[in-house]
């Protein structure tokens, strides 16, 4: 189809958000980010956007709105229609989701009661290993106040509740419907409300249950307020998988963070992560983020345009088209961070995946532990601050999390999100992409290195030839290192054992005389 022919053929769901006011929390997030620019760029006659931001690191909300603006994020979007504009567009809501009352004065809150129609509810803790008092405050709490403000709202027309597809983890295939929430939200809410922080600490374990972390316990609660919600607002609930960098706009590889996949590559290319305990043949369901804004924006077109009430819940998830398994991010990273080296590589990338725990916590103390004892004790004498215990330390902690996902096997059911796909017309398809069909996966994973390398690690284009010298130096290294510890191996078996040193003189003296013929 000619790029005439896409003019004449209309954008239903840019017409969804036209004139609306919208609602967005967690929008200083790596999700909200993406989902404002994306409004900001794509749908530029939709009403006023109010964020909620809270002060935080001494910084202001119009300071950390400004911040976000400066990023890399924005600046196809500022090229296209200038800071003012953005500025004019957004406006700023101090708050905060964790505090009573959202930390909303009066007037602010008139002012949403007054001109909202849409809710994206984002805001959250992500840290799985979140003391539970701060996460059911966040994550709980901070949706059921979230829910009574909507219930305030005159012109709301719909609240989507950003979730997680992890959070029923005891369903090893999730359906697109409400799960009962693991405990009474309400009565954990007035528990960890009154209850000392030590208290609550010491009782975790034994209110979380079977739940691994309190991520996904309070975030199955969060899920059980907005159902029993839904009689009384327009509401539905999103559940995107693992959120991973920019997949094509308006940045390829784009990310603010390292968690997940992109952490994994960078720990393994700087060649500080050596082994893992896992299950190689398993996978997890990621949804790079800008196709998770793309499901946001078609879900909320057709609950609103198509008046479809019939579903209120989406799994936004990939596996049931195309999975990759662990071993397979491992072996594509392996390959493009040769290709793409980062910079200060303290050892070649190498290591395996390990499906024994004993031979990966022996695996951890050799090539892990005992290699950053030894760094930092030259970097100490050398004078400046050991750093390398302090990053081992980090990627155990991270272990303990990762082990439990990357042990376990989800599936889940996405048929929602494949039916709407059906529903969109040509140019909807075009800029609403929401499969993976054409995702040339190696191609992906090298713009992720590459953009983390500039955005995360601030190592820039024009150091990778420096990079690629030194992981040639290091190739070396890592080789002769191995071949002298195997001459010390033999050596000592040599040494301890007669048997051996005799077989070894054997051998040897076989080899001479066949080269001698």
């Amino acid at each position: 189809m000619t790029e005439a022919n896409m003019d004449d053929i209309p954008d239903r769901i840019a017409e969804t958000f036209k004139g609306r006011d919208i609602f967005i929390t967690g929008g200083t997030g790596f999700l909200g980010k993406v989902m404002l620019e994306r409004f900001l760029r794509c749908i530029p006659e939709i009403g006023t956007i109010h964020l909620l931001i809270r002060p935080k690191k001494g910084k202001d909300p119009k300071l950390r709105l400004d911040e976000i603006f400066n990023g890399p994020l924005f600046e196809k979007v500022k090229e296209q229609r200038g800071l003012p504009a953005l500025h004019k567009s957004v406006s700023i809501i101090s708050g905060d989701v964790s505090m009573p009352g959202l930390g909303l004065s009066a007037e602010d809150r008139k002012l949403l009661c007054e001109k909202i129609s849409i809710v994206y509810h984002g805001a959250a803790t992500v840290r799985f290993d979140e003391m539970l008092k701060r996460a059911v405050l966040l994550n709980t709490r901070g949706t059921k106040l979230m829910l009574e403000l909507a219930k305030e709202m005159k012109k709301l027309v719909l609240f989507a509740h950003i979730s997680t597809a992890y959070c029923h983890l005891e369903e090893k295939i999730l359906g697109e419907k409400p799960y009962p929430p693991p405990a009474d939200p309400h009565k954990v809410i007035k528990c960890v409300e009154w209850m000392e922080d030590d208290v609550v600490e010491a009782m975790t374990d034994k209110i979380l249950g079977d739940l691994p972390n309190t991520y996904a316990f309070t975030k199955a609660l969060s899920e059980g307020l907005v159902e029993e919600a839904m009689p009384h607002i327009p509401a539905v609930i999103l559940r995107p998988s693992i959120i991973i960098p920019v997949w094509r706009n308006p940045l390829p590889g784009w990310t603010d963070n390292i968690n997940g996949p992109t952490g994994l590559l960078i720990g393994a290319g700087k060649g500080v992560i050596r082994t893992m305990y896992c299950n190689q043949n398993g996978y997890a369901d990621y949804l790079p983020v800008d196709v998770a804004v793309n499901a946001i924006f078609v879900t909320t077109w057709n609950y609103l345009s198509n008046n479809d009430r019939g579903k209120n819940v989406y799994n936004l998830t990939s596996s049931t088209e195309f999975k990759v398994s662990w071993a397979e991010i491992i072996e594509r990273g392996r390959r493009i961070t040769e290709k793409v080296p980062l910079n200060g590589v303290v050892w070649y990338p190498g290591g395996s995946m390990k499906s024994s725990r004993l031979m990966h916590n022996i695996c951890v103390f050799f090539f892990h532990m005992l290699p950053a004892y030894f760094i930092d004790t030259i970097i100490f004498l050398a004078g400046h601050k050991p750093i390398m215990c302090r990053v081992q330390r980090r990627i155990q902690k991270g272990f303990e999390v990762f082990e439990y996902y990357a042990n376990n096997q989800w599936d889940f059911d996405n048929a929602n999100i494949r039916e709407v796909r059906e529903t969109l017309n040509p140019k909807e398809q075009k800029l609403y992409v929401l499969n993976g069909d054409d995702m040339d996966i190696d191609a992906y994973f090298e713009d992720c290195i590459r953009a983390a390398r500039i955005y995360i690690l601030k190592e820039y284009p024009e150091t990778l030839p420096a990079a690629r010298r030194h992981m040639k130096v290091m190739y070396w290294v890592d080789v002769i290192t191995k071949v002298l510890f195997c001459l010390l191996i033999i050596y000592t078996l040599a040494s301890w054992n007669d048997s051996f040193r005799a077989m070894l003189v054997g051998g040897w003296a076989l080899i001479a005389g066949v080269l001698s013929l």
